[in-house]
């Protein structure tokens, strides 16, 4: 296993609210990726919490991949929403939350609001999460098409995020791995500019590093309104 990320603040916000964490021990790996919301109102400060809190209970549970991500979900929940209920500061702030923790063979994921993973394999891609969003709820209804909500002026409001309520569930995902396949966590500052097929001509080969350089270039060419994060696991076999 081999795994890379990037963050960036994009060209128009000021600050950046994504927040990413990664490792592996190249047998296994685990990444996840955070975006704020809340504007002014802290949403960096929920973003890198999450982040922090949803690794370190990954990387210390026991159980099935499906209990760990649970549970540090869980927990990570509890601490941006404790802490947005005694800080005035902190008040209306929450992120969204996609995480994979994988072996050479397979991957489990989770995520939480419209931040997503994409699954890499033989030069295909697929979105192995469904965003919690009101304009995936219209496409799942039939009411716009894929290629309409991409740009769709309400395509940022989300129905579900980690830290807003005092309990939130997230959705789980298992996908099988073969060598040499790739899951891409992305926060909607990447997914909003760049298409499914540009994802996957630059993240589906090639020196991980190098992946996401390019995936944030292309992304900063295109204005990138929105911060920006990209985090790349690679199964090499």
């Amino acid at each position: 296993m081999d795994i890379w990320g990037i963050t960036d603040r994009g060209k128009v916000r000021r600050q950046n609210q994504d927040a990413f964490y990664k490792w592996t021990n190249g047998t296994l790996a685990f990444a996840v990726v955070c975006d704020g919301m809340g504007g002014a109102r802290s949403g960096n400060i929920a973003s890198a919490m999450a982040a922090q809190q949803f690794a370190q209970v990954l990387s210390a549970g026991t159980g099935s991949p499906e209990e760990r991500l649970t549970q540090a979900a869980e927990l990570a929940n509890d601490a941006v929403y404790h802490r947005a209920q005694r800080d005035m500061n902190c008040q209306g702030m929450g992120t969204t939350l996609v995480a994979a923790f994988a072996n050479g063979s397979e991957a489990h994921i989770l995520n939480i609001g419209d931040s997503r993973c994409y699954h890499l394999s033989g030069g295909e891609i697929w979105q192995v999460t469904r965003d919690h969003s009101l304009v995936a709820q219209w496409v799942a209804a039939g009411q716009l098409t894929e290629e309409e909500a991409q740009n769709h002026p309400n395509r940022n409001i989300i129905t579900r995020a980690l830290g807003t309520e005092a309990q939130v569930e997230g959705d789980l995902y298992r996908e099988t791995l073969q060598p040499g396949d790739r899951l891409l966590l992305c926060s909607d500052g990447l997914s909003n500019e760049v298409t499914k097929e540009e994802l996957a001509r630059l993240a589906g080969g090639g020196d991980l590093r190098d992946c996401c350089d390019r995936l944030l270039r292309l992304a900063l060419e295109r204005g990138a309104p929105d911060n920006v994060t990209a985090v790349i696991v690679a199964a090499d076999g």
